[in-house]
């Protein structure tokens, strides 16, 4: 067995025309990221290992994403759309610097896996010049055919292109390929555009491998992992896809999903043990859950950190920032944002932290509001230990509460209150005696006289 320990990765990152979005084809999001970055976080990070990611003109926030995902990576630029070959010589100066091995892969397929681009090189190590990935597809129907001779690879057959028998075959071509690294560039600059549309197509690759003695093999994936985006409808069928196995991944891993099918997750999220998901739930990118927290129903997190026997929901909403401890409680119709709350604290129903730090134990009651923005810019809020808020009081923001303190149901705080102060703002209330009877008398009598004209 050879080994073959450097790789160049070429990750096209074509732009579709179907998706009628503004938004290029590889920025749409699957389960939380990217379709780029799920290419990315699938291709090859050893330390062998170089990504080139080819991106067409004036899509600059492709180039980002990639960078973003994964820093290794260099960028080109494809001027002219002049079909997947060319697309893949516009690294020509990534593969010339020369490596064991080549994978070709797109950045419109976020389903597949690092295991399979992995299983692709194989065969290089068995002395195969190109590696072509297939799948058997329910309705083959404008893929091309996979033509194999003896169990190696004869040629792709475009689906115009082929006979009525070519046409039966339902093994297809997903794409993606991996050459031997040292006769890449010789394969790839001996693609021609000879066909109507004058592209350079990878499929030629295969023939032209044959042409020069060599040998071209097919390994299979399924046809789930190799799904193609191109439109919103496709786009949805594979978030579809995703969310089936990233809730698989989760059940397996011992978190307990009540009702699975309704709860949709981010490619990204953590669980700790013995994590409790009731129905409806929305978890978004960035959010961890500590062992034994539980998410309950119509709750939605971004960018949060839930510490173990935390209690969210239900209806809660936590935005990015969201850092709750150990046992926190966050009740139903809670909104937070940019908050650390200390160990044990409770807000239990209606109210919106933002900006703050509250403190381990403190108790906000219903109604709290943090008056976090004057129109201008944000200000925070600090909360000491043990705090009690009363329900239906603002803080102004930038506001201290000190440890212990109380502060009076209906206030509104707008100065800082020293620690087991008790504080109260609220105008002073005036009771008359029999005023509610007098004033149903008036409002009844004057109800009941006829108006004049």
């Amino acid at each position: 067995m050879i080994d073959r320990s450097s790789l160049t990765v070429v990750l096209a990152a074509g732009e579709g025309t179907r998706m009628r979005s503004s938004l290029p084809k590889v920025m749409h999001p699957v389960a939380g990221r990217s379709l780029l970055a799920h290419v990315l976080a699938a291709s090859p990070q050893d330390a062998g290992a170089r990504l080139a990611v080819v991106v067409g003109p004036d899509h600059e926030a492709v180039a980002d994403e990639a960078r973003r995902v994964r820093p290794d990576a260099a960028t080109f630029v494809q001027t002219e759309r002049l079909g997947t070959a060319h697309a893949v010589l516009a690294a020509r100066a990534a593969i010339a610097r020369g490596a064991d091995d080549l994978l070709v892969a797109f950045g419109d397929t976020p389903l597949i896996s690092a295991a399979t681009l992995e299983r692709l090189r194989a065969p290089l190590q068995q002395g195969a010049a190109l590696v072509v990935l297939g799948f058997q597809a329910n309705d083959p129907t404008g893929y091309g055919r996979l033509l194999l001779d003896g169990g190696r690879l004869a040629a792709i057959r475009e689906h115009a292109d082929a006979s009525d028998e070519e046409r039966q075959v339902t093994l297809c071509n997903a794409g993606v390929m991996a050459f031997d690294g040292h006769r890449a560039l010789e394969i790839l600059d001996r693609i021609g555009n000879t066909n109507s549309k004058g592209e350079y197509y990878l499929v030629d690759a295969v023939a032209i491998v044959r042409d020069m003695g060599l040998e071209a093999v097919v390994i299979e994936t399924s046809e789930d992992e190799v799904r193609g985006i191109n439109t919103k409808a496709q786009l949805a069928e594979a978030e579809q896809v995703m969310q089936a196995r990233l809730r698989q991944a989760a059940l397996d891993a011992g978190v307990t999903l009540i009702a699975p099918d309704t709860v949709y997750l981010a490619a990204d999220t953590k669980f700790g043990n013995d994590v409790t998901i009731e129905p409806f739930v929305v978890i978004g990118p960035g959010v961890t859950i500590a062992d034994g927290a539980v998410i309950r129903s119509f709750s939605h997190l971004v960018q949060a950190s839930i510490g173990k026997k935390a209690s969210v929901g239900p209806f809660a909403r936590l935005r990015p920032g969201s850092s709750l401890g150990d046992g926190v409680k966050i009740g139903n119709f809670v909104e937070t944002k940019a908050v650390t709350l200390g160990t044990g604290v409770k807000i239990n129903h209606l109210s919106y932290v933002g900006d703050a730090d509250v403190g381990a134990n403190a108790n906000l009651g219903a109604g709290t509001i943090i008056c976090n923005y004057d129109g201008f810019a944000k200000h925070k809020t600090l909360i000491g230990k043990g705090a009690f808020v009363g329900s239906n009081s603002s803080l102004v923001a930038p506001v201290k509460i000190g440890e212990g303190a109380y502060i009076g149901s209906g206030s509104v705080i707008t100065r800082d209150v020293p620690d087991d102060a008790m504080a109260v703002e609220r105008g002073e209330q005036t009771t008359r005696e029999g005023g509610a009877k007098r004033y149903r008398e008036m409002k009844t009598k004057a109800k009941a006289t006829p108006k004049e004209g």
